[in-house]
This record gives C-alpha cells, structure tokens and sequence, in this order.
C-alpha cells in the first residue's frame, strides 16, 4: 500500500512539475512587452553618453534585448532549434560588442582587437556547430 501510495505521489508531483514549467501564452506576451521595456530604459540609459561608449552601449542593450528574446522562445517551445538560436545570438551579441570597443582604439592595438574578436566569434560559431542539435 505505502508503495503505491508512494508511486501515486511521484506521479502526481511530476504532472504538476511538467505543468509549471509550460508557459502561457499570456505569460509570454507579458515577459515578451516586459523585454521590450527593458530594452527602451537600457538604451535610454545610453542616450546620456557620448562618442564610442553611447555606441558600445547601445550595441550591449540590443544585444541583451536578443538573447532575452531568444532565451524566452526556447522557455515557450523548447526545442534544440530554439537552443541553438540562444547560443548564436550570444556569440553575435558578444561579437558585436567586441568589435565596438575595439573602436576606442587605433593602430596595432584595433587590429590585435579586432583580430580576437573574430577569433573568439569563430570559436563560438564552432562550438554551436559542434553541439548536438
């Protein structure tokens, strides 16, 4: 008896598990608008600074925007497709960050800048393929 009662429990608990963690539509339009908002603070955040650094910002708040984006398509469907696009906005928001502070920089320095940023896009492009989608 305590056994069945016992397996009865686990069941039940992981239906309510399984049913926690679907998201409504409502709740992904909610968190949906409320990504969207943070973006327009974020990037009237940036509007106060000036040259390379507004420039940075802005590039670090849409790039924030994306994965935020990305990251709640995968939590309303998941799938590896949806996973795979989180890795991939990462490495290009990561990447688009990189390249704006290379600006700050001239001569040697830009290009050494330049070169890892692109050396570490290639190295994020490469693990995304070589994850098991």
């Amino acid at each position: 008896m305590k056994k069945h009662l016992l397996m009865l429990a686990i069941a039940s608990s992981c239906m309510i598990a399984g049913q926690a963690s679907a998201m409504t539509k409502d709740e992904y339009n909610v968190a949906k608008e409320k990504i969207e908002a943070d973006y327009k603070v974020s990037k009237a955040k940036c509007d106060a600074m000036k040259d390379n650094a507004k420039d940075v910002c802005e590039k670090e708040a849409k790039g924030t925007e994306k994965v935020a984006k990305a990251e709640l398509e995968q939590a309303y469907k998941p799938s590896k497709s949806h996973a795979k696009k989180v890795a991939e906005e990462k490495v290009d928001a990561m990447y688009e960050v990189a390249k704006e502070k290379c600006d700050d920089q001239s001569g040697d320095a830009k290009s050494a800048c330049m070169k890892q940023a692109k050396a570490d896009e290639a190295k994020g492009k490469a693990d995304i393929k070589a994850m098991k989608m």
